[in-house]
């Protein structure tokens, strides 16, 4: 906002949401305002004012008030004061005095910086709040004459991380990839994905995680071939692969790990030769992974290798060029290699400059999970069919290149091999 030449944001944090008739899903703060605040209660909002000159920036909490009758229901408030004071917060009052103030704190500021369009109740409020300052024209006072998208600055802030950040994300790569051990070492025939779904929840929250960062994809057999599956109720079978990619959340910060390995603990030869070309394709990934290449980088160096791959396994004819130019590959490669990790599993921030795609910066977190996915069909080798396969890390850009944040996950063949048989 300073660099913006001062202004007042007004930045909410996420209503709760009911679940069925009378229980409410577990809550979770905003992203934004989570990462302004550190505050994780309900019904609050973050007003901060940074004035033109020498006028000092402000920051305000509207939050509930206390209520130990609640208190005694529903567990521990803060309350404005406790807020102020735990948060440091240059002011806190309770949330039903934000619509009497919010006209008031608008009033001749240069800017709004608000996240129009992202929820239709507060863009109301907003405008209801305007329209109250408009109304005093006669008297002097004017409503800002710009308003900005204060989470286009946000995301610019959020991408890269700060030593804080950097040391919650290493601890919840490390939760979660203890979490994938436990999986490897638990699968066998005869148990169902929902079981082993289960192994890894149980890890997350025993470590201490909140919440799982999006709901666990555990799928075996045919399901490997699905990218989003989440039924998670299909029978596990000798023989068949299981593709995990799931992750926990630890003080809003996510991880994000995929491993793929046969149910039985043993790879056939054809699930080996598919996952050596996803490897493969991997390792070239992060290698492009450094300061100054560019977010497209990875995915460019990882298309090489599958697409070569794809040629080797007789799954594509044609030469490399081809297959690349005619995106032939994406039959088998439809996504893209990153995105950005944080706060979200997908997280805030552009990944283009205008035309340019966005250079990596020390700080930055991005994943890197090339996969390869082949369905039955008649012109593949039958060998090869429900054969799917991703493997994802989160990968820490350095001053020097990267830090592969969940390699303590095992995902060599033989090291696979060899935990599962232990």
């Amino acid at each position: 906002m300073a660099r913006g030449g001062g202004g007042i944001a007004v930045i909410p944090t996420a209503p709760e949401q009911a679940r069925n008739r009378d229980t409410q899903f577990p809550y979770r703060a905003d992203s934004y305002f989570q990462y302004l605040t550190g505050f994780t209660e309900p019904e609050a909002v973050l007003v901060i004012v940074v004035g033109q000159g020498d006028a000092a920036a402000q920051s305000m909490l509207f939050c509930r008030e206390k209520n130990l009758e609640r208190e005694i229901w529903d567990g521990f408030r803060h309350g404005p004061d406790g807020a102020r004071e735990a948060f440091g917060f240059d002011a806190a009052y309770a949330i039903g005095e934000l619509e009497a103030k919010l006209p008031e704190l608008l009033a001749d500021q240069p800017a709004l910086w608000f996240s129009i369009g992202h929820d239709a109740d507060w863009d109301r409020r907003i405008a209801v709040a305007l329209n109250a300052v408009r109304a005093q024209s006669r008297s002097g006072k004017r409503a800002p004459p710009a308003i900005r998208d204060v989470r286009a600055e946000l995301d610019v802030m959020r991408l890269v991380k700060d030593v804080s950040e950097i040391a919650v994300m290493r601890r919840v790569a490390e939760i979660s990839t203890g979490a994938h051990v436990r999986a490897m070492r638990f699968v066998a025939p005869g148990r169902f994905e929902y079981e082993v779904e289960a192994e890894l929840l149980h890890e997350f929250r025993r470590q201490g995680c909140e919440y799982p960062a999006y709901t666990s994809i555990v799928a075996g057999g045919a399901n490997t071939c699905v990218l989003h599956y989440v039924g998670n109720d299909r029978l596990l079978r000798d023989g068949d692969l299981l593709l995990i990619d799931a992750g926990g959340e630890l003080n809003g910060y996510a991880s994000d790990i995929t491993r793929c390995f046969p149910v039985n603990g043993r790879f056939s030869g054809p699930q080996a030769d598919v996952y050596d070309l996803v490897l493969d394709a991997q390792a070239a990934a992060i290698k492009a992974v450094r300061p100054g290449a560019t977010f497209a980088d990875p995915h460019e160096a990882a298309l090489k290798v599958l697409a070569q791959g794809m040629i080797d396994l007789k799954l594509l004819p044609g030469s490399l060029d081809a297959v690349i130019e005619s995106e032939s590959y994406k039959r088998f490669f439809m996504h893209r290699t990153s995105h950005w990790l944080g706060k979200d599993v997908h997280d805030a921030g552009e990944y283009k400059e205008g035309e340019h795609w966005a250079l990596l910066l020390p700080g930055m977190v991005l994943t890197v999970e090339p996969g390869c996915y082949i369905r039955p069909a008649d012109d593949v080798p039958e060998a090869f069919w429900n054969v799917g396969v991703r493997i994802e890390d989160d990968a820490l850009v350095t001053d020097e290149g990267c830090e592969i944040l969940s390699a303590a996950a095992p995902k060599e063949i033989a090291d696979i091999e060899d935990l599962m048989r232990g």
